[in-house]
């Protein structure tokens, strides 16, 4: 998988990119991220990379030549006209197909879509994404209009750039990509993955400072284990994220755990009245 990163600002991306998993992965070869330097594609001497917004107001707004520019150079012939079938994942709202041949471009703003954990897997199953990094008071909307796929946000809050949400989206992205991780059932466990927050971890001594590790997990029943952690990632979902528990994957056993839970509890989530309307 290759993923090229534009910004203003790419000595921001080394230090994590470089580091742990990712770096582990970029060595291996499982991974390349190049990170290109937004203004390496201006023409004044200035290398001016954002002008006055037309109409007025604060602020300044990231050109829209500099990234035509870009892709000219890394996807060569891309504004072609062009018939037949597209390729690539499908983006939200049905339509599919690329608009640059090759690529999945994804635009990083506060107005884009919450990324989740669906999202992640659809990027992964990408050959080569692009992430536009906007900075300022935004991108000219013609960036927007020819090149971009899919506007992605992570989170409702206001950061300076789009360079740390890139970030975010390239290690949830990398962890899916076969053979990063050391131990494919590690990233099928994790949370959210089906729907539900993770159990409790816990790892030696047995006893720190007079709190201990739950017995079951000392006791070598695989199958106690097995349920306990269960109970446990159903439990702390309850409790901290109830609105996930509509959209996850519960099996009858699940339900009647989430039932003790609740009349254990002494009071309902809300939404947990439903859980068990159409499931197997």
């Amino acid at each position: 998988m290759r993923i090229d990163v534009l910004t203003l600002f790419p000595e921001m991306f080394p230090g994590p990119l470089g580091s742990s998993i990712l770096g582990r992965a970029q060595e291996e070869g499982l991974i390349e991220i190049h990170v290109h330097d937004l203004r390496d594609w201006t023409e004044d001497r200035h290398r001016t990379a954002d002008d006055y917004p037309y109409g007025g107001g604060a602020g300044m707004v990231l050109k829209a030549e500099p990234f035509f520019r870009a892709f000219d150079e890394l996807f060569p012939g891309w504004d072609a006209p062009r018939t037949g079938a597209s390729h690539g994942p499908e983006a939200p709202g049905g339509r599919t197909g690329p608009k640059v041949p090759g690529a999945h471009v994804v635009y990083l703003t506060p107005q884009g879509r919450p990324l989740d954990q669906e999202t992640v897997r659809r990027l992964a199953a990408c050959e080569r994404l692009v992430l536009l990094c906007g900075h300022y008071e935004g991108t000219d909307e013609r960036v927007r209009e020819a090149l971009v796929d899919e506007e992605l946000s992570i989170g409702d809050y206001v950061l300076t750039g789009g360079e740390l949400p890139a970030m975010v989206v390239i290690d949830a992205v990398a962890r899916l990509v076969p053979g990063v991780l050391g131990r494919a059932a590690s990233a099928l466990e994790e949370s959210f993955v089906e729907g539900l927050l993770e159990h409790p971890h816990y790892t030696r001594p047995a006893e720190v400072r007079g709190r201990t590790v739950p017995e079951v997990l000392l006791s070598g029943n695989h199958e106690m284990v097995r349920k306990w952690r269960r109970r446990e990632s159903l439990r702390r979902t309850l409790e901290r994220r109830p609105e996930l528990l509509l959209g996850a994957r519960l099996t009858r056993e699940d339900l009647g755990v989430l039932r003790e839970l609740v009349e254990g509890s002494g009071k309902r989530a809300a939404g947990t009245e439903e859980l068990g309307r159409g499931r197997d």
